[in-house]
């Protein structure tokens, strides 16, 4: 699982994506604050749970050979091959990370929020103008992202 300000930077500065939007959340509060506060949380909980990566191998893959036979009957088989391992690297601390992050951000009133995609019969419908301040939200909010990395977070029933 992904920390949330890894997802919430990339959706705020990127635009190529349209997946979910994920956030910490306190009605009212500025988007400015909210990178704020997760940017102190995040360094917060890397200096009590450090990366501590380890270079793993998943097991290998045996491909037997296979049989051919001629017009004659004659039948040859190949030899199998042991296809090796994918090598990679897992962040053993990654999970203990994101929940001390987490629960600074529960300890300053945030709490994380996933909002998807609105579709267009929505986003027509508004202006286009990016959330500042986040506003209440419903389980019909959504949000638009912007060129320029910001979004716009809309709830249908409520203006703005």
């Amino acid at each position: 699982m992904k920390s949330v300000l890894r997802l919430l930077l990339p959706v705020m500065f990127l635009s190529a994506c349209s997946g979910p939007l994920s956030l910490y959340y306190r009605e009212g509060e500025s988007v400015s604050r909210v990178q704020s506060e997760t940017t102190q949380c995040q360094v917060l909980a890397l200096e009590d749970v450090p990366v501590a990566n380890q270079v793993r191998q998943s097991p290998p893959t045996y491909w037997p050979g296979r049989t051919y036979c001629d017009g004659r009957g004659r039948c040859y088989r190949s030899p199998g091959w042991w296809q090796p391992g994918r090598v990679y690297t897992v962040d053993v601390n990654q999970g203990l990370r994101n929940q001390v992050e987490q629960q600074c951000m529960a300890q300053k009133g945030f709490r994380p929020v996933s909002l998807p995609p609105c579709k267009q019969n929505v986003k027509s419908r508004v202006a286009a103008v990016p959330t500042t301040k986040l506003p209440s939200l419903s389980t019909q909010s959504c949000y638009v992202k912007f060129d320029n990395g910001s979004f716009q977070i809309i709830t249908p029933g409520q203006a703005g």
